[in-house]
């Protein structure tokens, strides 16, 4: 059973704010592009690291007393101790000023923004917003909101948004969701959170059909696929939000649509329903 959500409480983690370091190197940069089907190549310093090389730096280290059931640690520190049991990375907004190449030590400043509570279609919801500024060693290099979502442990899953029909692309490939492919992507990241590799915990701890997807995991594939269709050159800010999730073992596309100095991007699953989607503007 959960305990009570205490929204006065969390809210005082408005505010809270912390610092980390890390440097870009060049076998990250290697691992990240070769998760996110880039061509490897041998990257060097002052090469351009993928766009979303941030979410794989300073990542928090615990030991392995300090883990929860879920393989997150302990709620509580900087993040507030919301008492809803599953976690997911709902959405955000970047902005892309610039940048992080190989070689740069890079410092991440970070703020909780804002912590609100909601009742959904599967009980309640309490989203937490992270701001980050990500510089280098030239300035201050993305500005970042995250947005994460706390939902009550229940049998019941979140329904896909209805639509008339199913989006048209310009442009679209395909992958196959494999869970290497989760295992590497959670390696790169730190992370611990069990619902992207142990299919025991997730399916019957958690209730869900197979391993998740990470949402960061997809927006970087967006983002990217943004970018390589206008010749490399990234985009100046760009949102993104879950739809609903998406499990391994089956294909998924990537898909865009064009349309003057912005982009609409979204990830599908084998039935082409959006999972999750975006907008790249420049």
């Amino acid at each position: 059973m959960t305990e009570k959500l205490d929204i006065d409480h969390l809210r005082q983690w408005i505010g809270r704010s912390q610092e980390a370091t890390d440097t870009v190197t060049a076998q990250l940069v290697r691992g990240l592009r070769a998760t996110l089907f880039q061509e490897i190549g041998e990257p060097s310093n002052g090469d351009a690291a993928p766009l979303t090389v941030h979410w794989c730096l300073a990542q928090p280290v615990f030991p392995m007393s300090m883990l929860g059931p879920d393989g997150h640690p302990t709620r509580g520190g900087f993040l507030p101790p919301v008492p809803l049991p599953r976690r997911m990375w709902a959405g955000g907004e970047i902005e892309l000023l610039q940048p992080l190449r190989v070689g740069d030590e890079s410092t991440r400043t970070s703020r909780i923004a804002d912590v609100q509570a909601k009742t959904g279609s599967t009980g309640m919801l309490c989203f937490v917003s992270v701001e980050h500024s990500i510089s280098s060693p030239r300035g201050v290099a993305i500005r970042e909101r995250q947005d994460i979502v706390y939902r009550e442990m229940t049998s019941t899953q979140a329904a896909p948004a209805k639509a008339a029909a199913l989006p048209q692309a310009q442009h679209r490939e395909t992958h196959v969701s494999d869970p290497v492919l989760l295992f590497r992507y959670s390696a790169l990241t730190f992370n611990g959170h069990r619902i992207h590799y142990d299919r025991d915990y997730v399916t019957k701890v958690e209730g869900y059909p197979g391993l998740i997807f990470h949402g960061p995991l997809q927006a970087a594939l967006i983002v990217e696929m943004a970018a390589k269709l206008r010749a490399g050159r990234a985009p100046k800010k760009f949102t993104y939000r879950g739809l609903q999730p998406l499990f391994e073992g089956t294909e998924f596309s990537i898909n865009a649509n064009e349309s003057g100095e912005s982009m609409e991007l979204w990830t599908a699953n084998a039935e082409g329903q959006p999972t999750m989607k975006g907008t790249a503007v420049w």
